[in-house]
C-alpha cells in the first residue's frame, strides 16, 4: 500500500539521563508485538528523534489508518497496553497538554515543496 499521509507528532521525556538511556534501549529493541499492531494499523513508517528530552515522532500512514481505529486496537491489545504503561515510566506530558493527552500533533508551518 502506498503512503499517503504523513503526522508529527511531540511528547516530552522526563529529564533524567537515565531514564532517557533506558527509553532509547527500548526502543532499539520494540516488542515484536509493538511493530506489529503499528503495520497493523495501517503505519507503514514510523521514526521517533530526541533532542534533549523531547521527541518528535514521524508516521507515515496508508488509506487504512485513522487515530480513531489505533486507539481501539490499543485499547484491545494488552501487550500495547502493557508496553504503554512502561514508556509512561520514562515519558511526561507537554506542558501544555491536556489531561490524558500524551503524544500532540504537530502543525506543518512550512514546506519547502509549496511554492
Amino acid at each position: 500500500m502506498a503512503v499517503i499521509k504523513r503526522y508529527c507528532l511531540a511528547c516530552d521525556l522526563k529529564s533524567d539521563p537515565q531514564l532517557i538511556q533506558e527509553y532509547e534501549a527500548h526502543h532499539r529493541a520494540v516488542w515484536p508485538e509493538i511493530k506489529k499492531s503499528i503495520l497493523s494499523a495501517g503505519i507503514e513508517n514510523m521514526e521517533i528523534y530526541r533532542v534533549s528530552n523531547r521527541l518528535f515522532m514521524i508516521m507515515e500512514v496508508n488509506e487504512t489508518f485513522s487515530f480513531e481505529k489505533k486507539a481501539a486496537m490499543d485499547e484491545a491489545n494488552p501487550k500495547v497496553q502493557e508496553w504503554e504503561n512502561l514508556m509512561w515510566k520514562y515519558q511526561q506530558k507537554l506542558p501544555f497538554a491536556k489531561e490524558g493527552e500524551k503524544w500532540l500533533m504537530m502543525e506543518k508551518i512550512f514546506s519547502l515543496g509549496d511554492h
